[in-house]
């Protein structure tokens, strides 16, 4: 069994397949995935879901198989990829609850094994990181289009001074997972978008405690029905075998086969 269709979900959402599943465990040369990849049903289409963190939330950031994973779907015969992911929000106007599809990424990771070429002359075109097709088919469903989403290496948070930095770039969200999932899914000419939650203000950009790891994933429990309703009407709007500039990207795959 395979699937045209992935979900690489963040917190919360293990259980987003419905109906009947089944389970299918990778090899793959960069060690094994996060998780056993369930194949199943979501939104009419046939879906093949990871969850990015583990099954039971062992992974931190920083020590997610990106590599592992990206290449499971993909052998699985994954071509169009769907990334929920939570963020903090940089711009106030952008309050928890707000589901955003970003436009741009911005790497500030620091450690992530982040390509399949570990040799030759390689390039990979990525001046638009989000394949436009998932954008647009996620873009009816979310509250904000267009945002740059800038990735730290986590696990830790932000400073102050960090957060106003990033903010006074123009960047209006923030996140430890986008990087270097979408440039993998790049390198392999798989389509790929997220969907963005807000889960808090940044610590610079209002008076307070600052960003708390419990304050988040309750946060995410709370907007986690939106969430999934957008992601359901999200893949409902796809058509699997459309073909766009992801899959026709102008550098060599047979290195890695």
């Amino acid at each position: 069994m395979s699937a045209p269709i992935a979900v690489i979900g963040g917190t919360g959402l293990y259980r987003f397949l419905g109906g009947e599943t089944t389970t299918r465990t990778v090899d793959t040369p960069y060690g094994p995935t996060s998780a056993p990849i369930t194949l199943g049903e979501a939104g009419g289409r046939e879906v093949a879901f990871l969850p990015r963190h583990g099954a039971h939330h062992e992974y931190s950031p920083h020590t997610v198989p990106y590599r592992a994973n990206l290449w499971a779907l993909h052998s699985l015969g994954v071509r169009k990829v769907l990334a929920p992911c939570a963020v903090g929000s940089l711009d106030p106007a952008l309050g928890p609850g707000t589901i955003v599809v970003p436009d741009q990424v911005v790497d500030r990771t620091t450690s992530r094994a982040s390509s399949y070429f570990d040799g030759g002359g390689v390039h990979v075109s990525f001046a638009d990181p989000y394949c436009p097709e998932l954008r647009a088919a996620a873009r009816p469903h979310a509250d904000h289009d267009g945002a740059t989403m800038v990735v730290i290496e986590g696990p830790r948070f932000s400073t102050r001074a960090e957060s106003r930095w990033y903010a006074a770039q123009g960047w209006e969200l923030v996140n430890m997972t986008g990087l270097p999932e979408a440039a993998l899914a790049r390198e392999l000419k798989l389509c790929y978008a997220s969907l963005a939650l807000v889960t808090d203000l940044d610590a610079g950009i209002e008076a307070g405690d600052g960003v708390h790891a419990e304050d988040v994933l309750e946060q995410f429990k709370v907007n986690l029905p939106r969430l999934t309703t957008a992601l359901t009407h999200t893949l409902t709007a796809i058509e699997p075998d459309a073909e766009c500039s992801c899959a026709a990207g102008d550098h060599d795959l047979s290195p890695l086969r």
